[in-house]
């Protein structure tokens, strides 16, 4: 009887002790392990612990599309990828990691909360971790022209990362990573994310909405390339200008270079019509053998030969007589 006791105690030892076990296990938060959260990724900005952006319209929808909040946003992992990324993940899917636990995260729209960042620049990410693990982080950047309202692909992202980093430090719960930014890129990109560890088997993915300023184009006001633009007055405001009694009389050598060659040219004809009517006196035109007299001249002529004959027809009578 003693040994049937002791083997009930026993049992229920067991059971009390498994019952605890579980019960712990499903109260404790899983042990998840990280995801990008400067510039904010699509998991964290719409988890619960994403502060004002987790109440946008993009993450309203997108957990809608879930069915459930991204409450275990460091925990978007795959196992077993081995670096087949392109392979494993399905087009459309990639910020999901294809899981549909994070479906939500695909949608494509172009209202995601996002971060701004400078072409050429250097980006510094904070990728928070809640466990170490040794791996390498590869960081894509869309390309120019992407969509951000079809869905995501990877003929969307360049085949080899803009950045590659191996075993960084984990400080203060975050690794930091740096890098240099593509300088040709403008508007709404998606920064892609892999960390494919090492000390597990698991790659993780994230999708970071970013926006780069939008490109000037060349004549643009601003722009060092572009000379000045001046305008010329129109013809009407110089011939106005010139009209007015008190303008100020500008000298005839600036007027000249002003107005152009078409407008010296008639000034002058007028000039010329001018003068003819102050001074109606007929003026032969210097070296111009062939020009016929003027009518005053003939006229002139006339009346002194009729005065020559008219003295010699008188010399005549008076020796006659």
């Amino acid at each position: 009887m003693l040994r049937t006791t002791a083997h009930r105690t026993a049992a229920l030892a067991a059971s009390v002790t498994s019952s605890l076990l579980l019960a712990g296990w499903a109260a404790a938060p899983a042990l998840a392990h990280g995801a990008p959260t400067d510039p904010v990724s699509r998991v964290f900005a719409c988890s619960p612990d994403g502060g004002a952006p987790s109440g946008s319209a993009a993450c309203r929808g997108a957990v809608a599309a879930n069915g459930a909040p991204f409450t275990a946003w460091d925990n978007l992992r795959v196992a077993n990828v081995n670096g087949r990324d392109r392979q494993t993940i399905p087009d459309g899917k990639l910020c999901s990691g294809g899981l549909p636990a994070y479906k939500g995260l695909d949608l494509a729209r172009s209202d995601w909360p996002s971060t701004r960042l400078t072409p050429g620049g250097t980006l510094t990410m904070r990728y928070v971790s809640t466990i170490p693990h040794t791996g390498t982080f590869k960081l894509f950047l869309t390309k120019p022209g992407y969509d951000p309202t079809q869905p995501l692909t990877w003929s969307d992202l360049p085949t080899e990362p803009f950045a590659q980093v191996k075993d960084p430090a984990l400080t203060d719960g975050a690794y930091r990573i740096r890098a240099t930014l593509p300088a040709d890129r403008t508007g709404r990109q998606v920064l892609y994310t892999i960390w494919q560890n090492s000390s597990t088997p698991d790659t993780y993915y994230s999708c970071s909405d970013v926006v780069f300023p939008a490109a000037k184009s060349a004549g643009s006001a601003g722009s060092p390339s572009a000379p000045a633009s001046v305008s010329a007055p129109a013809d009407s405001d110089r011939e106005r200008a010139s009209a007015s009694p008190s303008a100020t009389p500008t000298p005839a050598r600036k007027r000249t270079a002003q107005a152009g060659p078409s407008a010296t040219a008639s000034r002058s004809g007028a000039q010329a019509e001018a003068g003819a009517a102050a001074d109606s006196t007929p003026v032969a035109a210097a070296g111009d053998s062939d020009a016929a007299p003027s009518a005053p001249t003939l006229a002139g002529g006339a009346a002194a030969v009729l005065v020559l004959t008219g003295g010699a027809a008188l010399a005549l009578r008076l020796r006659r007589r």
